[in-house]
């Protein structure tokens, strides 16, 4: 069943929001770069649903997130959610992913083996992840790629945000030279490198005396 209505919230990571129905929590959203982005992001995901102030249940759920994203390692298992839309694969992938501590990880091969298939549908796992509506309820960003790596993340910031929550919540690596902390200051400095090289290949391209010259006739 669709959110009937949605609310927004201030985290330590920016402003989410949390959409609902009469059955639960049906969806959740990221911060995008500021308030209205986030706003308008779920206006498109869930037109139908109206902005409101949440309900006594709604409330509770929303302090338990801000409680978790504030460090503390609480579990979120017992969260109502409504995902009876989605495809029953992707229902038991959450579920395995939801039982998943904080601070604790699995992989994409492993939610594949604890369902019973083959490590080649380890890619369809990772797409299961990537459509999860309500993260951090279900925790996505607590599952990763083989050999420690973060994977894929969805949302906005991408893999920074993972291991930023990942980080939060004290989450390990398999790689304990690469810990979450280490991967996000390495992702800074590869942005920064990259807008670096980039404006210094435009300012050869203007002083070189190798860069081409127009030739008058």
């Amino acid at each position: 069943m669709a959110p009937q209505a949605f609310a927004l919230f201030d985290t330590p990571i920016g402003t989410c929001g949390v959409a609902w129905n009469k059955n639960g929590i049906a969806g959740m959203q990221l911060p995008a770069k500021d308030v209205d982005r986030t706003r308008a992001h779920i206006r498109k995901r869930w037109p139908s649903a109206v902005e409101t102030a949440p309900p006594p249940g709604v409330q509770r759920a929303i302090e338990r997130v801000l409680t978790l994203l504030m460090g503390e390692r609480i579990d979120l298992g017992d969260i109502p959610l409504d995902l009876g839309d989605a495809p029953e694969f992707n229902r038991k992938v959450w579920d395995i992913a939801r039982a998943v501590p904080p601070g604790q990880t699995i992989t994409y091969g492993d939610i594949a083996k604890r369902l019973g298939v083959g490590p080649e549908r380890a890619r369809d796992v990772g797409q299961a992840m990537g459509s999860n509506p309500v993260p951090i309820i279900v925790p996505c960003h607590r599952v990763l790629a083989a050999g420690g790596k973060p994977g894929g993340f969805s949302a906005n910031g991408g893999v920074v945000t993972k291991l930023k929550l990942l980080e939060i919540e004290g989450g390990a690596s398999s790689n304990r030279f690469c810990t979450p902390k280490v991967m996000v200051v390495l992702s800074s400095i590869c942005l920064r490198l990259a807008s670096t090289i980039s404006m210094s290949a435009s300012i050869f391209s203007i002083v070189s005396p190798f860069s081409r010259r127009r030739v008058s006739s």
